[in-house]
């Protein structure tokens, strides 16, 4: 029954800001290009949501394995939304991505995803070269952690500054459960435990 519930709502979390998103009349006068990077940056903040459910192994029925890998998918698919979502806005308003990534946007969200967007490639990077890099556990957890969280948080406050596709209280929710997931896997993991592992 508990398997049930967490799968269920989790399915719930998934689905409904995508619904909710499509259903907006903002975009009826929106070009397809932007319309897909609008719903590409609202399945980052999904991907967001499993991550930390996959790194903490809080999904029942998975192995530590198959969490092990899927969080590495997940994370790759992270990479690949986060790409579609800065390339589709570039295709509609380059200026606009040429102001956030210089920092020049007026518009306080830009920022924010700018941020979120370098430490999710950095974290990427450092899941990626984790043995190339030789370092040792305890650093390597600490940078790949630490990235992640300015990942989490970045994204949350750039999704909750912009007044755009998603609906508002399927968009808050969502944010919500990112970082309760988040807080949960690093409170479970106990990252900031000195610990040798493999």
């Amino acid at each position: 029954m508990r398997a049930t519930i967490i799968w269920s709502a989790l399915t719930i979390a998934l689905v409904a800001p995508l619904i909710a998103a499509a259903e907006s009349p903002l975009l009826a006068w929106r070009e397809p290009v932007y319309i897909a990077a609008g719903f590409a940056g609202i399945v980052c903040m999904e991907l967001l949501l499993l991550q930390p459910l996959l790194a903490g192994r809080q999904l029942p029925y998975l192995s530590p394995a198959a969490c092990r890998s899927l969080h590495r998918l997940v994370g790759l698919a992270l990479i690949a939304a986060i790409l579609v979502h800065v390339g589709g806005l570039w295709v509609t308003s380059p200026p606009d991505v040429v102001d956030a990534l210089l920092f020049t946007s007026p518009t306080p969200f830009s920022a924010w995803g700018v941020v979120a967007m370098w430490a999710a490639f950095a974290t990427a990077l450092l899941g990626i070269y984790r043995f190339r890099l030789n370092l040792r556990f305890r650093l390597w957890r600490f940078g790949h952690t630490g990235l992640a969280a300015i990942t989490i948080i970045g994204s949350v406050v750039h999704a909750l500054l912009i007044e755009g596709t998603m609906e508002i209280m399927t968009k808050t929710a969502l944010c919500c459960l990112v970082l309760l997931a988040s807080v949960r896997a690093l409170a479970n993991m106990r990252v900031w435990e000195v610990r040798r592992r493999a």
